[in-house]
């Protein structure tokens, strides 16, 4: 639980910027304006964050957790499936209320309006495609297969990430607070993992 540390200071010192508009902001703003180049790629890379795209993910690395965890006899095999589906719920009940207490407007590209921090976008593609491949590491047995699906999260995560800030859709301390907003919960979604990774003792029958 040490890991929790690192994430949940630079959220609070990224929104404590944000709020006071300290010299993070006006840093934010120059880099934004460095990067954003609005073109069809980015917008493509930016959706990889919608729910419609990242949340089919997530529902199916659940089913196919939840159906091998029964299957192997393993205790509590229903709490991850159960812990990803809850750390997915989190970041709209996270993150709404911080957009409306932030207040940040967007940036030059978008239509004038306020409630971009965090992004919304981001933090659902870092739970939903973090919390699949939590959930799947376990069940694979090939270490290929494991380095190839952390690495295609990570690539999910930083596509979507770079097409936000690269179409302007959000400034680049948005980004960065849901990054420390999803390795919160999925920190805590690893612990409940790892709990529930044991068999079931001898002689406990396994409900088919």
């Amino acid at each position: 639980m040490l890991l929790l540390g690192p994430p949940v200071l630079l959220f609070a010192l990224i929104t404590w910027q944000v709020v006071v508009d300290g010299p993070l902001v006006g840093l934010d703003e120059r880099l934004s304006r460095a990067l954003t180049r609005p073109d069809r790629a980015s917008e493509l890379l930016a959706d990889l964050g919608n729910a419609q795209v990242a949340l089919p993910v997530l529902v199916t690395a659940l089913a196919y957790a939840a159906r091998r965890g029964r299957a192997g006899g393993r205790d509590r095999w229903w709490l991850p499936p159960a812990a990803g589906a809850g750390a997915m719920v989190l970041v709209p009940v996270l993150v709404a209320p911080l957009k409306e207490w932030t207040d940040r407007p967007g940036t030059p590209a978008v239509p004038p309006a306020v409630g971009y921090y965090p992004s919304g976008h981001t933090a659902t593609a870092v739970v939903a495609y973090g919390a699949a491949t939590l959930l799947l590491l376990p069940l694979l047995r090939s270490p290929a297969v494991r380095r190839a699906l952390v690495v295609a999260c990570g690539v999910l995560v930083a596509g979507a990430s770079y097409g936000l800030v690269r179409r302007g859709y959000h400034w680049p301390l948005d980004v960065a607070a849901s990054w420390c907003l999803g390795a919160v919960l999925l920190i805590c979604l690893t612990s409940l993992v790892r709990r529930s990774g044991r068999r079931r003792s001898a002689g406990t029958p396994v409900v088919q």
